[in-house]
């Protein structure tokens, strides 16, 4: 081993076929108690992409209202990644953190996080001499070999690239992607990558080099990272991860800390929509995560030869299962061969165990191959149950191969899903966020929303929420659904959920009705029965006219006109006042009068 100027290691020096174990610690400083100098990150690198954030919005948000919000903030969409809601985000540069914030309380933005720049999950050991592939029985995969190998399964590897001339992988290998710089240059630019394949898929039981787990599946390479140093963003992760899916990966190896990206969780539903699982690694720092069970992603820790978890392996509640990951011996760079520690090889381990479960029985659903690779893993250092350091246990091939053989019924059980917010029959306007809450005996993959049968928006990762723009509809009620599936097909409906809409602003009514006496004319003389007529008109409209004959009710009718029969032989003569009033909802009124003078009907003698 060698030092080279600014403390940069010269990594083809280090890789010769049967080189020895070197340690490569944290990427970020340069390692200060080894006989090996690591390049720190070029200085133009930084823990976040400059000047861009990611952001997904609700599902139902217009194209117009999205904008609208980020204009807010000075920002613009450059688009979309691959396949999936979510945009990359021009912002101004040194304001990424502080508008990550402020659209993270919008109602209508599902998510927005910074575009992190990730490392690659490995540690190489120190160590010169470690016993030659001790995982391998420890998983039992003499006995599972027995049974499968991995056969028709192809196993995506998400990251620094793969070494396609190295003589255990090459006859494995088929087309790949660079997310990157979206073409197919998947050369390795670090080494990392290579490593990952070799535990995934070498050439196996040929007579040299090393053992794999799954000898027969296929490596689809995908580079996501262009930098020499080996890390890569989460929109480079993500795009590359619908890639492998829409191009028939059955599983894919993300040897990076993405189990908390929101961005990465997305891409790898989409996958698992579509048939496929993804594999994470925890991470190298000794750190609890804090977090909690990602359905969308399979995290692994690592262990070492006695099961305990190694040091430096990361834990938490969202690990699913431990797996081997100290001293694995795996393909190098340049043909050569060499043991390497970290997650980042506890992950792929785990990967290619599910390429044997899938091959034993190709018949599985996704859920299905996780809860199997989950039951069947060794719970003796956890006591038996889910443990922060070892997930479900730490994996056994043999068993998991077993249980797989056996052939469990599909499922046929139907999510449940219900609408859990705004309170039914409440009133809504403008645009608000609806929640719908599903669950399955095994996952939920997508949740749909319907406004009176028309649907708003599909939402794929938990917690399930879209935006809905009343204004687009009428005022009054709107019947809203939901339904969700699962990976098999089965599908849940929720009850209707009432929602009343009201965005027309209530005007006081102040004006008040118009109305006049059609009969009798004012200052006419009447006698013998009157025919008395008045109508009104209104802004809005007239409730009600009440009629008065010198101040006394006679009569009030509903609508605009009245009619009345008026005997005036039951009055004195001389002079009457007629008054009609007129009402509308709002209580205005208007009055009107007239006055009359009746006049006894004169009667004639009778001749004799």
């Amino acid at each position: 081993m060698k030092y080279v100027s600014n403390k940069q290691i010269e990594i083809s020096s280090l890789i010769k076929r049967n080189s020895k174990s070197f340690t490569l610690g944290t990427l970020l400083l340069p390692l200060t108690i080894c006989n090996v100098a690591i390049a720190a990150p070029a200085e133009h690198s930084a823990a976040w992409a400059k000047g861009q954030i990611l952001v997904q919005p609700q599902p139902g948000l217009s194209e117009q209202h999205f904008q609208k919000i980020l204009g807010k903030h000075k920002a613009s969409s450059k688009g979309k990644l691959n396949q999936l809601r979510t945009h990359i985000i021009n912002v101004p540069a040194n304001a990424e953190q502080a508008i990550v914030k402020a659209l993270s309380n919008n109602p209508n933005i599902e998510f927005a996080e910074l575009d992190l720049l990730v490392k690659p999950s490995e540690i190489i050991a120190n160590d010169t001499y470690y016993g030659n592939a001790w995982h391998l029985n420890k998983m039992q995969l003499p006995t599972a070999w027995e049974s499968a190998k991995g056969n028709g399964v192809v196993v995506a590897v998400l990251d620094t690239g793969v070494d396609s001339n190295h003589s255990d992988l090459s006859a494995n290998m088929v087309a790949g992607w660079n997310s990157v710089s979206n073409n197919s240059d998947t050369s390795d630019v670090y080494g990392h990558g290579t490593w990952v394949a070799g535990v995934v898929a070498a050439t196996s039981n040929n007579g040299s080099g090393v053992t794999s787990i799954a000898w027969h599946s296929s490596i689809m390479p995908i580079r996501i990272t262009n930098q020499s140093n080996g890390y890569a963003y989460w929109s480079d992760v993500a795009n590359g991860l619908t890639w492998a899916a829409d191009h028939g990966a059955d599983i894919a190896n993300i040897s990076y800390s993405v189990t908390t990206s929101s961005s990465v969780t997305n891409a790898a539903q989409y996958m698992r929509n579509k048939g496929g699982l993804v594999v994470a690694s925890a991470g190298n720092e000794g750190a609890n995560l804090n977090c909690t069970d990602n359905a969308s992603i399979i995290t692994v820790s690592a262990t070492d030869s006695a099961d305990n978890k190694a040091s430096w392996s990361n834990y938490g509640n969202c690990l699913d299962v431990a797996a081997p990951g100290v001293g694995i011996w795996t393909t190098y760079l340049n043909n050569g061969y060499g043991r390497v520690n970290g997650t980042s090889f506890a992950s792929p381990a785990t990967a290619a165990t599910l390429a044997l479960i899938k091959s034993a029985n190709p018949n599985l659903s996704n859920d299905e191959l996780e809860n199997i690779l989950e039951t069947s893993a060794d719970k003796t250092k956890s006591g038996g149950v889910f443990s922060s350091y070892y997930g479900h246990g730490r994996v056994d091939a043999a068993a998991a191969v077993a249980m797989a053989q056996q052939a469990p019924t599909i499922d046929q059980q139907a999510p449940t899903v219900a609408i859990t917010s705004p309170t039914e029959n409440s009133t809504q306007a403008g645009i608000f966020t609806i929640a719908a809450n599903a669950q399955d005996n095994m996952a939920v993959s997508s949740v749909k929303l319907y406004a009176d049968g028309v649907l708003v928006g599909t939402d794929s990762v938990a917690p399930f929420s879209f935006s809905f723009n009343s204004n687009n509809v009428a005022d009054g009620n709107v019947a809203f659904t939901a339904s969700a599936d699962d990976a098999t097909g089965n599908q849940g409906n929720s009850a209707t959920h009432w929602l009343a809409i009201d965005n027309i602003v209530d005007v006081a009514d102040t004006i008040a009705p118009s109305m006049a006496i059609t009969n009798p004319a004012d200052g006419s003389t009447m006698s013998g029965t009157i025919a008395i007529g008045a109508t009104a008109t209104d802004n809005i409209a007239v409730t009600n006219i009440a009629l008065y004959i010198d101040g006394q009710l006679k009569t009030q009718v509903s609508g605009s006109v009245l009619s009345y029969s008026w005997n005036t032989r039951k009055v004195a003569n001389g002079y009457h006042s007629i008054m009609t009033k007129a009402y509308d909802a709002a209580g205005n009124q208007t009055q009107r009068s007239v006055e009359v003078y009746v006049a006894a009907t004169k009667k004639g003698r009778r001749k004799k």
